[in-house]
């Protein structure tokens, strides 16, 4: 079959699993469609006879224009009016952003599969086939209002990769994957990293394939509606290393005017839910004094809480990122406010003292003004130190590609915090303008891309032996 038969064919397929039929050509492989049943795409066309080359030195690099190019194509997938994205995961715009993702990996000769929590791995194969592979990727899903790099540029570096493996001719001796993690915001279902923390065991996936939307549509529900849950086990195989490049998210790597970070750990970080009680009352007749109000116990416990982050300058983080009043009504005194605080810290010691500064003043503001309260911890993910050999390999990619670098600890979680307690990990970043993150306004210049890209490139080629 040639090409164009080949994509007629792939796309006939795609064509029969919209309407609930499966098909079955010799010439197709497998990978899992809608319901879980089998969608086939074109066997990966066979690359030419690999030549052994060495790529240890600055002479192969990347294609910069069609990194940028695919960047600015996937954007246009849940575009929004202020230049953002909204692709939240399990949606319609998350389906057709993950299965532009797999026809761009299908072209480029790739193997693609599902497995059941919806993470996609896309495979290109090493010249030792028992070799476990060397994994790189992030996710498509976004915030709400979110930018067109965070996750995405990981995502699209790993697949650039694979596209300049190819064009130089050049087979790697472990097999390499590009890897799309399944709902890494958590901001649809209340849980980030969902994806890669099933497939490392630290979330069961029964208890994934549980959480709900706010309209009550729950992860395994959508995983079906959307065809992307899988058949083959969300469960961590033999993994020769995971590589994770990403946006830095902060303005460290712009304010020090390095293009490159070499991410040694991620800071221990947690997400609070707090529910106090009051009693609704009429807001005219009800004097000051003798209100059991919700808002009065936040007014009393927030100043403390940002001491408290003050306190623990410079790496302490405090956010409010959700507060809702009940009834919500202009003239009403609320009968209960909810919140969400999160919390992070690189140091265990100053982590830990503020998760029990911020109880303690939560619970002695409440108890004051005689309002219940109610806390819990919906989400931890404790400090990770990334794996040395790894960070060696984007050390010695760094000094390779020649690029000016720093190291340095992430402010934000990612997938490969929850690979980095089953297989050696480390992370690449480059900066963002203005330290702007889950943001429409979010912006990475195409030469940071450009670098972040080739250091990867590079890292892969260290950890591989080539």
């Amino acid at each position: 079959m040639d090409v164009e038969g080949a994509r007629s064919q792939y796309q006939l397929a795609e064509q029969c699993r919209a309407c609930g039929i499966e098909v079955f050509d010799p010439d197709v492989s497998c990978i899992t469609a809608a319901g879980g049943g089998p969608l086939h795409v074109p066997a990966p066309a066979a690359r030419s006879s690999s030549r052994n080359l060495s790529v240890s030195n600055n002479s192969v690099r990347i294609d910069g224009e069609r990194l940028w190019s695919r960047l600015m194509s996937m954007s246009e997938i849940g575009a929004t009016p202020a230049g953002g994205c909204n692709r939240r995961a399990l949606t319609d715009e998350d389906r057709a952003g993950r299965e532009l993702l797999m026809s761009w990996c299908r072209d480029a000769g790739c193997e693609i599969r599902l497995d059941a929590i919806g993470n996609i791995f896309a495979r290109r194969a090493g010249r030792n086939s028992k070799l476990p592979p060397v994994i790189t990727g992030s996710h498509l899903d976004t915030q709400p209002t979110g930018g067109k790099f965070d996750g995405v540029f990981g995502v699209l570096a790993g697949l650039e990769v694979i596209e300049t493996l190819n064009d130089h001719d050049i087979e790697t001796d472990h097999p390499l994957e590009v890897v799309v993690w399944t709902n890494e915001e958590g901001c649809r279902f209340d849980t980030a990293m969902m994806g890669s923390a099933v497939w490392a065991g630290a979330m069961p996936i029964e208890a994934a394939y549980a959480l709900a939307d706010r309209d009550g549509r729950q992860v395994e529900q959508e995983l079906v509606r959307i065809g992307h849950k899988g058949k083959i086990a969300a469960r961590a195989g033999p993994v020769r290393a995971a590589f994770e490049a990403h946006i830095e998210q902060g303005p460290i790597l712009e304010s020090a005017n390095k293009p490159i970070g070499i991410v040694t750990g991620v800071q221990h970080m947690s997400r609070h839910r707090i529910v106090i009680e009051g009693k609704e009352t009429h807001a005219g007749p009800s004097p000051m004094e003798t209100r059991k109000d919700p808002m009065m116990a936040l007014a009393d416990f927030l100043p403390k809480l940002y001491a408290m982050a003050e306190r623990n300058r410079p790496h302490a983080r405090l956010t409010i990122g959700y507060i809702h009043a009940i009834p919500g009504s202009s003239n009403t005194v609320p009968g209960q406010l909810e919140l969400t605080v999160d919390i992070r810290h690189p140091e265990k010691t100053a982590y830990d003292g503020m998760i029990a500064g911020f109880r303690e003043h939560v619970s002695s503001a409440c108890e004051k003004r005689s309002t219940p309260v109610r806390m819990e911890c919906f989400w931890e993910a404790p400090g990770v130190e990334f794996d040395g050999d790894c960070i060696n390999a984007v050390r010695k990619a760094v000094e390779t590609t020649g690029y000016d670098s720093m190291e340095l600890y992430s402010g934000a979680g990612h997938d490969a915090c929850n690979l980095s307690a089953v297989v050696p990990t480390s992370m690449i970043f480059i900066p963002c303008e203005g330290g702007l993150s889950h943001n429409e306004s979010e912006n990475a210049k195409p030469e940071h891309v450009e670098a972040g890209c080739n250091v990867l490139l590079h890292a892969i080629v260290v950890i591989d032996g080539i």
